[in-house]
């Protein structure tokens, strides 16, 4: 139950901080909004309210031979279902993992039978939790985080019977979906603010679109453990050609239209930095990096791949292994730290490329294009210019880089009239709240080094099964 103790938590420091800045909080607080990770995946008894089995969590590979089965059983291979719901058959998402708690955790599959499971992504725990639990607790999801289980048609938002009949998943257990932006129900006794509507709840990269301010034929990049780079396409799904997936990006409330985006999502970009302190010791802080790096002027021709699990979009190629290459007498751990860095700013480059294609085919960005940039990574300045050096284009980085966090209070707020969806998509023209990075390499050094790192990536494939 380590999850809800984190929120209660977490709620309690917001209202104690809320509090000594001076704000009422008694009697000001309107609403709250929820954000979450998405596709990491809980199932749990509606009689005890308890969980059935640990979270899987949406790195999480044990359902690759799930996966390889399904891909030699339906017609369609990897991408049969992508039609209806815009994502190929992968270990990432929902679905897959409740197939293996089916077919490997006998009180999953008791529970099923009895009719007392409940399955639902992080947002559903924690609002059935937060509105009650086993007395009278709400079972929802919204629009975005359904979007990612590999279950939910994207043109109907609704469960997609085929997909469930085709995957034997009993529609019982599974949430009822609403919009990003509407009172979903209010806070129950036991959790400091009894009574307040929950009225905002969308997955992290979603919320964090919202509080980018993503218009139609904008993009964001959120670095974190991953990185998840969306452009929002409009009110029409497009299917990429290209390796990214098809997904939501908002629908701020009941009647409003929805917004779809193209998405590439990267398994290993913070986690890289990670790696480099807890499992090699290189550095001792994720902050040492930045001066790390910068004792070098480039890798020295080193280059980093950190296919730890896989890679993601726009490859998808569940066998890959991370390598290190271009490794001479001379390199050194600066060498090593700035090709991390750039490994994330690679990626990035790779499902940009992939939205120019697709979002190009149909015209759907127009003028100067510019990322917008948000999360925990970015306060490193060195990872933000290499970022606008390998893509040819500006990079934005808000003085608030918890866009996260500001897009779930966003969408509450306008679910209880706080303010309108104008209001919201203004703030994102202020300028002065704004960092910007400019490219400072040529195209043709550009060109050189995406070569050099797209001969990398093709040294990852066919690794899985290298001898212990």
């Amino acid at each position: 139950m380590e999850i809800l103790e984190s929120v209660r938590l977490c709620i309690t420091k917001a209202v104690d901080k809320a509090t000594a800045d001076g704000h009422n909080v008694d009697n000001g607080l309107k609403a709250i909004g929820l954000t979450n990770q998405r596709e990491t995946t809980v199932v749990w008894s509606k009689s005890t309210g308890l969980p059935l089995y640990n979270a899987i969590v949406w790195m999480d590979a044990r359902t690759s031979s799930i996966c390889r089965k399904l891909e030699k059983e339906l017609s369609g291979g990897r991408t049969h279902f992508v039609e209806a719901c815009g994502l190929p058959i992968s270990t990432y998402f929902s679905a897959l993992k409740l197939l293996w708690l089916f077919e490997n955790v006998d009180k999953v599959k008791e529970s099923v039978k009895k009719g007392d499971a409940l399955f639902g992504t992080i947002d559903s725990w924690l609002i059935w939790n937060l509105t009650g639990g086993k007395e009278g607790g709400l079972h929802v999801t919204d629009v975005s985080n359904a979007s990612r289980t590999m279950l939910m048609n994207l043109n109907t938002l609704e469960w997609d019977e085929t997909i469930l009949k085709t995957l034997n998943i009993p529609a019982n257990i599974l949430p009822k979906i609403v919009s990003n932006a509407e009172i979903i129900g209010n806070i129950g006794k036991g959790w400091g603010i009894t009574g307040i509507p929950i009225a905002g709840c969308l997955g992290d990269q979603h919320a964090a679109m919202v509080g980018q301010c993503c218009r139609k034929g904008e993009a964001k990049s959120t670095y974190g453990t991953g990185a998840f780079i969306l452009l929002n396409v409009g009110e029409e799904v497009i299917q990429s050609k290209h390796g990214l997936l098809s997904t939501l990006a908002y629908k701020l409330g009941p009647q409003a239209p929805a917004n779809y985006a193209l998405e590439g999502s990267i398994a290993i970009a913070g986690a890289g930095v990670q790696w480099l302190r807890d499992s090699l010791g290189i550095i001792k802080k994720a902050s040492e990096i930045e001066e790390l790096a910068l004792e070098v002027e480039s890798t020295g021709g080193v280059y980093f791949v950190p296919a730890f699990n896989g890679l993601f979009a726009p490859w998808w190629r569940d066998d890959a292994r991370g390598v290190c290459i271009g490794i001479t007498r001379f390199t050194n751990k600066s060498h090593i730290a700035r090709a991390v860095l750039e490994s994330m700013c690679f990626q990035v480059k790779d499902v940009l490329d992939s939205m120019h294609k697709d979002s190009g085919e149909r015209d759907e960005v127009k003028g100067e294009f510019l990322l917008r940039v948000d999360g925990g990574a970015t306060v490193n300045n060195l990872l933000m210019q290499i970022q606008a050096d390998l893509l040819g284009s500006p990079v934005v980085r808000p003085s608030n880089i918890e866009t996260t966090a500001l897009g779930a209070a966003y969408a509450a707020g306008l679910a209880v009239g706080v303010w309108s969806e104008n209001d919201i998509f203004s703030s994102g023209e202020k300028k002065e709240r704004y960092t910007t990075f400019h490219p400072n390499i040529g195209e043709e050094t550009r060109k050189k080094k995406a070569d050099s790192w797209y001969k990398a990536v093709t040294r990852t494939f066919d690794l899985a099964d290298l001898s212990l």
